[in-house]
This record gives C-alpha cells, sequence and structure tokens, in this order.
C-alpha cells in the first residue's frame, strides 16, 4: 500500500482536512493575516501578503497540503502538510500547521495531529516533526501528545532562510 501524501478526505468529530489548492488562497490568508499566530514561528513576517504567498505556493508545490475546516460550521481554521516521506527510513514529516487563534486552546490541534497521526501510521513506523526553536507554544502541544525531542538543526523553508529547528518524533507502537 502506497503512502498517498494527499487523500481527498480527513475527519474526526472536529475537523475535516481537504488538499490545499491554488484558489484556497484568500480564505486561508484571512486566518494567517493575523500577526500573533506567526508570534513565536521562525518567520515572523508570515502574516504580511507576499510572504504567506511564498508559504502558501510552497504548500500547493507540495502536494501533501491541507486546509483545515471545523467540521461542525466548515469555517476555515488553518493548514498542515505531510512532506518528506522517506520509503526506505519508513518515516513522514507532519509540519508547516498553523492554527487560527480562535481555535487556540480548544483541542483542534491535538485533534489534528492525532488524525494525521492515524492517518500516517497506516503506512509509516515514524513520524517527525520540525518545530522552531523559539515556537513554545507548538513545542508544548507536541510534547502534550507523546512527542520526544531528538535533535536540532537548521531547517530552510521553501523560499526562505533556514532557521533552527528542533526534531521531535513520535514512534507508531510507543
Amino acid at each position: 500500500m502506497s503512502f498517498n501524501l494527499q487523500p481527498n478526505h480527513l475527519q474526526n468529530e472536529l475537523i475535516i482536512l481537504n488538499p490545499l489548492h491554488e484558489d484556497d488562497f484568500e480564505v486561508l490568508f484571512t486566518v494567517a493575516s493575523d500577526p500573533l499566530v506567526w508570534e513565536q514561528h521562525p518567520n515572523k513576517s508570515r502574516y504580511q501578503r507576499e510572504v504567506f504567498q511564498n508559504y502558501f505556493e510552497g504548500a500547493v508545490l507540495s502536494k501533501g497540503a491541507f486546509l483545515i475546516r471545523d467540521s461542525k460550521t466548515n469555517k476555515v481554521i488553518g493548514s498542515s502538510r505531510y512532506y518528506d516521506y522517506n520509503e526506505d527510513e519508513n518515516s513522514i514529516l507532519i509540519g508547516y500547521t498553523f492554527i487560527g487563534r480562535n481555535f487556540w486552546g480548544s483541542g483542534y490541534n491535538s485533534t489534528l495531529k492525532k488524525l494525521m497521526l492515524d492517518y500516517a501510521f497506516q503506512f509509516v513506523e515514524t513520524v517527525y516533526f520540525h518545530i522552531g526553536a523559539y515556537n513554545y507554544r507548538s513545542q508544548k502541544a507536541i510534547e502534550k501528545i507523546g512527542a520526544v525531542k531528538i535533535d536540532e538543526f537548521e531547517v530552510e523553508y521553501y523560499g526562505e532562510d533556514s532557521k533552527l529547528n528542533f526534531v521531535y518524533v513520535i514512534q507508531k507502537n510507543k
């Protein structure tokens, strides 16, 4: 069974993930245009249209990105993606995630990660996460769901300078 990085539809009781398309820019930028969403992120200026445009282009080109919607209201709440699938190592990364402030602290992030992990673990044994060195909110959130920090290194985001990130891991059977 091959790993489809962008299945047509993933859903649970709280969220719906659909593949990100070029025509999703405006609705996603509405969420991304809040400077506080990016406050701890390695690229703090991603709330600016031209900077976000670069992020968005990379997301669409990745063919692993999703638009996240609230399953009850259908409101767009953010985006996330699968990337760097490694068949030999039986691993994948989940990241480039952001969620609008209205949805922070309400279980959306942990529910998103659980949905993406459950899908990924049908195909791989190991899931990694790159999290900005100063993104304390995301570090705490990923640790809450069982991820363990294993490394630090510079990550070069699509069309951006490299930034220090921490590497976290979750194993399928642990």
